[in-house]
């Protein structure tokens, strides 16, 4: 476990919030340095990256249709190759290109800091803290729980098709895997909505907490930090060379 561990989720909830408004503002080549602090993170909070390595070739090969894409068609005057008068390769769409790739790659590893560090009830204990309805908190933690009951119940299917002599790959397996994961979420849907129903869920206003967590100093000097890089970075970028105004995306 890490110091993220640790922390309340309302400080990681704000960790999160303020270092995407950077990753969405910036328009410099300074976002290299919000990808370096998403990885930094991800590395120091020992979550498992995501992206495993089919999922490294398939982002690069994203970000390489972006990159060519922003090349073609973004607006700029410096070729890097440029073809008669109708096709031209700019050097200001590979910059955004770039940055653009950057972006999609920091959220990426942005968001499991915060959600495989911090339970779901203290997920929702948190939103509750930002005024959020109790319901509507419970909501989006259980939707989030639910992807990961969904991921386990695939791979135990498969396990069972593979011991009794399924090798089916590619768009086949998933196939077989619809029906059952469907099934098997609307079940677990019906059992949920049963217990809730039996506890009188959300028949009051407000709801009281067991536990309820207190935000410490190490939380406060988490925020004053990231509030700090995130200033930093936007000032960076004002003042940045280049700088440019995309046009797609």
């Amino acid at each position: 476990m890490s110091f993220l561990n640790f922390l309340d989720a309302r400080s990681k909830l704000i960790f999160v919030i303020l270092l995407t408004l950077p990753v969405f503002l910036i328009d410099t080549l300074v976002m290299a340095v919000c990808l370096l602090l998403s990885f930094l993170f991800m590395r120091l909070a020992f979550v498992k990256t995501p992206l495993k390595a089919k999922h490294i070739g398939n982002f690069t090969l994203l970000a390489v249709f972006i990159i060519i894409l922003q090349m073609i068609f973004a607006s700029g005057n410096s070729y890097i190759v440029k073809f008669g008068g109708f096709f031209a390769l700019k050097r200001e769409g590979l910059i955004l290109g770039v940055i653009i790739s950057c972006r999609l790659f920091a959220l990426a590893l942005l968001l499991p800091v915060f959600t495989q560090t911090t339970p779901a009830h203290r997920i929702a204990e948190g939103l509750c803290s930002f005024g959020l309805n109790y319901r509507n908190a419970f909501i989006l933690t259980a939707a989030y729980s639910m992807i990961y009951q969904i991921k386990n119940r695939a791979l135990v299917i498969m396990e069972a098709q593979a011991l009794r002599g399924g090798r089916l790959r590619g768009i086949k397996a998933y196939a077989l895997l619809l029906m059952p994961l469907m099934l098997g979420a609307m079940r677990k849907a019906q059992e949920t909505s049963v217990c809730m129903d039996s506890r009188s869920f959300g028949i009051y206003k407000t709801r009281t907490w067991i536990d309820k967590s207190v935000m410490k100093k190490s939380d406060f000097l988490f925020i004053t930090f990231t509030v700090i890089f995130c200033a930093l970075m936007i000032f960076l970028n004002r003042i940045g060379e280049f700088k440019i105004e995309p046009y797609l995306f």
